[in-house]
């Protein structure tokens, strides 16, 4: 059954940086393209951030492209979220979810992304 876990979330000032992980099991992260999402209190779930399983293609929210970086490490079944230059804009709860097996292309969508983690909690203050 495949599982979602994220972890790196925490307290950080203004313009510090986290590192998000999206740690898989049950199944091989190499055929699953997956995406960051967050929420924050009263707001909607937003993408934030794609990788294609392949790993060629990506997608950043307008508002972190160029402060956050998504990786990912199919050996250790593993999506980074590097996430530098934090705004206190950027705090809420962070998910990562995966499409379908074998889906190619990214989404900011919610709907193409089946499976969901638990989320962590980032928060952004001095």
């Amino acid at each position: 059954q495949l599982q979602l876990v994220e972890s790196g979330g925490g307290l950080v000032q203004p313009g510090g940086s986290l590192r998000l992980s999206c740690t898989a099991s049950g199944i091989t992260l190499d055929y699953y393209t997956i995406g960051w999402f967050r929420q924050a209190p009263g707001k909607e779930r937003e993408g934030v951030s794609c990788i294609s399983r392949t790993g060629v293609s990506s997608y950043y929210r307008g508002s972190v492209e160029g402060r956050f970086t998504i990786s990912r490490d199919n050996a250790k079944n593993t999506v980074y979220l590097q996430m530098n230059s934090l705004e206190p804009e950027d705090a809420a709860v962070y998910y990562c979810a995966a499409q379908n097996k074998y889906a190619t292309a990214c989404s900011a969508y919610r709907n193409p992304y089946p499976y969901w983690g638990q989320g962590t909690q980032v928060t952004v203050s001095s």
